[in-house]
């Protein structure tokens, strides 16, 4: 019987990385069930950058750095998507001066600074039993590095391109997919309209899941993704092939924004890294726009096929979760919790082969999750392969860690 008069403990959550549908829910669960458990629970706010500007001292205002979390509270925005304690895509380790809080530029001089030191003083001054992030690989790295200094870590994976390690699944994914369907089959009537080739850019910096479910569930007829370097005239003509199939005369494609040319590189919006070494990507949608409508002519009687051509950006990862993005964050924090009833740390909560579980956290630093070619991509369609299904978990492609 859970316990409510005994407090056990303190218990901090908090969100980094982009924001997916799902981690409203990922917070109402551990919440919830750490206040019947008898645990403190506290929201720390804009991810890491939280706890490298809270200024560890009872006198400051700190309002802005975290917030104690209540069973009401969390049940407002349990149904909603984004995260209610903001996020952030600082990484403690890699400070640059401009972005140290005042309180810290006496004491780091560097162009780039690791305040570790710092983040260990806070989370000490707020006194944390357990540390509870949620989020992608870059977030969980860090999640590592505190482990490692002493911190009673619990990671919990999320990341709409459903590519951190060790488990089959991420919170934001199923979201993603879903959207990415619906909004490729809205698009399909304007491509079908004009009897077009339809082109669309989807998230995906180096694993090509969000490209790949999609075009396997028949959202599109190929995709190209950042584990294969493509050959456009390839592209091209299958694209008139699939359209000259097609009664309404159109094709679509679905472009991972990591996606490279043959013998070329990712293409980015500019040169400017965040504190995890990432360049911003974005424009490779456009490009093979460019270069469909030029060699489409090839294939078409010397007649250049027009492109309509659309980037999802951003609305596959706003908005509500759903069901799965409901009920996989629900299960994700209990887990979280079954771990910390039991005093044990160090892990990451997983689903894998369709069952719930947990793996040393470390995971997410000693290895890539990547769609694996050989298995799932058939290089001559540009496509996913549809074959091997029995026995295959919900999504298919898996982590193999």
């Amino acid at each position: 019987m859970s316990n409510l008069k005994k407090r056990k403990g303190r218990i901090g959550i908090l969100t980094g990385g982009g924001d997916v549908p799902g981690l409203n829910p990922a917070i109402r669960a551990i919440t919830i069930r750490a206040k019947r458990e008898g645990y403190d629970v506290i929201g720390l706010k804009n991810g890491w950058r939280g706890l490298v500007e809270m200024i560890p001292d009872k006198k400051a205002d700190n309002s802005s750095h975290y917030i104690e979390l209540t069973e009401t509270l969390v049940n407002k925005i349990g149904r909603t998507g984004g995260t209610f304690l903001h996020t952030s895509r600082t990484n403690p380790q890699r400070v640059p001066q401009r972005y140290l809080p005042e309180h810290l530029k006496d004491h780091y001089k560097d162009e780039i600074n690791d305040v570790t030191e710092h983040v260990l003083e806070n989370l000490n001054f707020l006194g944390l039993d357990y540390l509870v992030p949620i989020g992608g690989d870059d977030t969980l790295s860090y999640a590592v590095r505190l482990m490692q200094e002493g911190v009673k870590v619990i990671g919990i994976p999320k990341t709409m391109d459903n590519d951190v390690p060790g488990t089959d699944y991420c919170i934001g994914f199923s979201t993603c997919v879903t959207r990415t369907i619906n909004l490729t089959n809205q698009l399909r009537t304007t491509a079908g309209s004009h009897e077009r080739f339809l082109v669309i850019e989807v998230f995906g910096r180096y694993a090509g899941f969000t490209a790949m479910l999609p075009t396997m569930a028949g959202a599109a007829n190929r995709c190209v993704i950042p584990e294969y370097e493509f050959d456009i005239d390839h592209l091209s003509r299958l694209m008139v092939e699939d359209r000259q199939k097609n009664p309404s005369n159109y094709s679509v494609v679905l472009v991972s924004e990591g996606a490279k040319f043959k013998g070329g590189d990712m293409i980015f919006e500019s040169n400017e890294k965040d504190m995890f070494g990432h360049k911003k990507l974005g424009g490779i949608g456009d490009l093979v726009s460019k270069a469909l409508k030029e060699l489409s002519a090839n294939y078409n009687n010397g007649r250049p096929i027009q492109v309509v051509n659309q980037k999802l950006g951003y609305l596959v990862r706003s908005g509500d979760p759903d069901a799965i993005d409901s009920i996989v964050p629900m299960a994700f924090g209990n887990l979280a919790l079954d771990l910390i009833l039991k005093g044990l740390h160090g892990r990451l909560v997983v689903l894998k082969n369709g069952r719930y579980d947990n793996v040393p956290i470390e995971v997410v630093t000693s290895t890539k999750k990547v769609v694996d070619v050989d298995k799932f991509y058939n290089i001559e369609r540009l496509r996913p392969y549809y074959k091997s299904f029995e026995l295959q978990p919900l999504f298919v492609m898996t982590s193999e860690v």
